[in-house]
């Protein structure tokens, strides 16, 4: 099962709290996967396509509770793409009417609503309820181990302002991108990811992303250390095979039975740790040297070379 499809599981599951969030909830999902037929003056008939089972059964529960209408429910299966596609039908009956102006999917006398209606909004849940049935009808979320991503496709760029609007409200910002003849309103980022699934009610998918976001930060916080350490020895490893080409040098032209103590004592412990820093040699010294210490005794070979 996809992140996507375990994420609408877990939605369907969730009970509006109101018979005024379920509206909402089931207004988005008709506007979202529904398909409006006119057959003249308030005759009309919808259709909702979904090949999600979780949100068949929800609209179905839906619809049946909140508006007791008549439907009928037809499951074919996909050859090609090997999915199932539920078809619900909400057939002409004398109710229809009243309820989509209910639902605010039409307006008497004016036609199919652009927008979201702010009465359909109005009560406590409402907005978090019709964002949540807008995403269990045309959504989709990225698996969080591989990026996060998610979006709701919809149709007609009012309605998607809208979804936008109401994103904002909650906390979550979300961008709009048109894309072949629908409007995707989507999120980028873990935060608002994380807001959203948790404001639709998602707890469990919530949890999941929240623990794959601190196992990406442990792992990329590993890497940073291992790189540092890479890269720190790498130097190390650089300077030592300077200091002992300059070592050289000095025993050649200077040698190193003239030497100081001090810089005697350098020259045979890196001689024998080239691969060690100064900070890792100066330990070894009788009595310790700190680092800089060490980078001095550098210098004083280099001086006696006159460099």
């Amino acid at each position: 099962m996809s992140f996507t499809a375990e994420v609408k599981d877990e939605l369907s599951r969730v009970e509006p709290d109101s018979h005024e969030s379920a509206l909402a909830e089931l207004s988005a999902l008709m506007r979202v996967c529904g398909t409006l037929s006119y057959y003249g003056t308030g005759r009309y008939a919808v259709r909702l396509a979904t090949e999600t089972g979780s949100v068949a059964r929800t609209a179905m529960r839906l619809v049946h509770r909140q508006l007791d209408l008549e439907t009928s429910l037809t499951v074919r299966r996909s050859v090609q793409r090997k999915t199932r596609n539920y078809l619900i039908e909400i057939p002409e009956q004398e109710e229809l009417v009243d309820d989509l102006v209910r639902l605010g999917i039409i307006v008497p006398g004016e036609g199919l609503v652009r927008g979201v209606p702010k009465f359909l909004l109005d009560h406590v849940g409402a907005t978090e309820s019709f964002v949540r049935g807008a995403f269990m009808a045309g959504g989709f979320v990225a698996d969080p181990r591989r990026d996060f991503h998610l979006e709701i496709a919809v149709t007609g760029e009012e309605f998607a302002q809208a979804i936008c609007a109401l994103l904002k409200r909650l906390g979550v910002r979300a961008r709009l991108n048109h894309r072949r003849g629908s409007h995707a309103v989507y999120l980028k980022s873990f935060e608002d990811v994380r807001e959203l699934l948790k404001v639709m009610g998602a707890t469990r998918s919530t949890i999941a992303v929240e623990r794959v976001r601190y196992l990406k930060s442990v792992k990329n916080d590993v890497n940073r250390r291992v790189n540092a350490d890479v890269a720190n020895s790498s130097r190390a490893s650089r300077s030592g095979a300077e200091q002992l080409h300059l070592i050289g040098r000095v025993a050649t032209q200077v040698g190193l039975e003239t030497l100081p103590h001090a810089l005697r004592e350098f020259c045979e412990l890196r001689v024998r740790n080239p691969e060690m820093s100064l900070a890792e040699l100066g330990s070894l010294c009788d009595p310790p040297a700190s680092k800089s210490a060490m980078y001095h005794r550098v210098l004083r070979l280099q001086q006696l070379l006159g460099e």
